[in-house]
């Protein structure tokens, strides 16, 4: 356990051990609270949500698997959220949120002034959702946004709400991880996520595991890695009908790149002039090789977690 955090999965929480994380999160003790898959009231939800908005400290909040779980909820965490000014990482994985959620949310999501990191994986998101979603992306100079955001296992949204999250990304010079893995996508709306990557001044990373791909999506990567210049520099194409030596050529022409980067800088060191590498990547350490299978401690395939 992390300095300064609270982690519980799948306990039956009482009173008291709620009153004890009220008190550590107004004490601002807690950088990390997760009740990832917790039972507990509805009352005693929200004073957990009272302590978050009053908490100045906490950076990481997990309420994976199904803790936010009526609209009544949501709508006492996007008060919380409106009032705190501190989370930076924000998980809602496997809550039922709905498009309605996301509409109660809204607000409090895109105003937040230090939210970077959302997960709203297998949440049974539509493409009113996606909407909302894409407006926290904003075109280049706007505003800031998000740097991370996670959309698994949400097959509801159609190729008309994917093709406005393209447009989105493709515009953003914030974003650097998109994963959109367990999603039905197949090689149209891969094609259009290719165009919008090849378009980008930021993304880093894209997580398409088992997304319906072939051999046909995974070529337009293969020229777009392979003809014009991108900041990707990770491609996760697992658990798909991809052949291994396709995967191969994109992995070893996504490493060119950063090995590439890696002698802009030590020129730049040296006196040269280089673009600058990004170095922010809250969960890189999550992602075990290029386009291979990532190691997602928060993630998991839907109906699964």
């Amino acid at each position: 356990m992390l300095p300064g955090s609270i982690q519980i999965t799948g306990e039956t929480l009482s009173g008291a051990e709620i009153k004890d994380i009220c008190d550590s999160l107004k004490e601002n003790s807690v950088r990390l609270l997760s009740v990832r898959g917790c039972q507990l009231s509805d009352r005693d939800f929200g004073r957990v949500c009272r302590g978050v908005a009053e908490s100045h400290s906490l950076a990481q909040l997990n309420l994976n698997l199904g803790v936010v779980l009526s609209i009544s909820r949501v709508k006492q965490l996007a008060d919380a959220l409106k009032t705190n000014r501190s989370i930076q990482t924000l998980f809602l994985h496997g809550s039922p949120l709905l498009d309605a959620g996301l509409v109660a949310l809204n607000t409090a999501l895109s105003t937040h002034p230090s939210l970077v990191s959302l997960d709203l994986g297998d949440c049974m998101l539509g493409d009113e959702a996606i909407q909302l979603i894409s407006g926290m992306l904003p075109p280049d100079g706007a505003k800031s946004g998000l740097r991370e955001l996670t959309l698994s296992a949400n097959p509801a949204i159609t190729t008309k709400g994917w093709a406005r999250l393209a447009i989105a990304v493709a515009h953003s010079s914030q974003l650097r991880v998109l994963n959109l893995d367990y999603n039905p996508l197949g090689d149209h709306i891969a094609g259009m996520l290719a165009v919008a990557v090849a378009s980008s001044r930021s993304l880093e990373v894209l997580d398409l595991e088992g997304t319906g791909l072939t051999n046909q999506s995974a070529q337009i990567f293969l020229d777009m890695v392979e003809n014009y210049p991108t900041c990707l520099r990770v491609l996760v194409l697992a658990e798909n009908a991809i052949s291994p030596e396709l995967q191969q050529q994109i992995s070893d022409l996504l490493s060119e790149g950063e090995e590439d980067e890696d002698k802009q800088a030590g020129a730049r060191g040296s006196g040269g002039v280089a673009r600058e590498k990004t170095t922010w990547l809250p969960n890189s350490s999550e992602y075990s090789q290029v386009t291979g299978l990532p190691n997602r401690p928060n993630r998991s395939p839907p109906q699964q977690q």
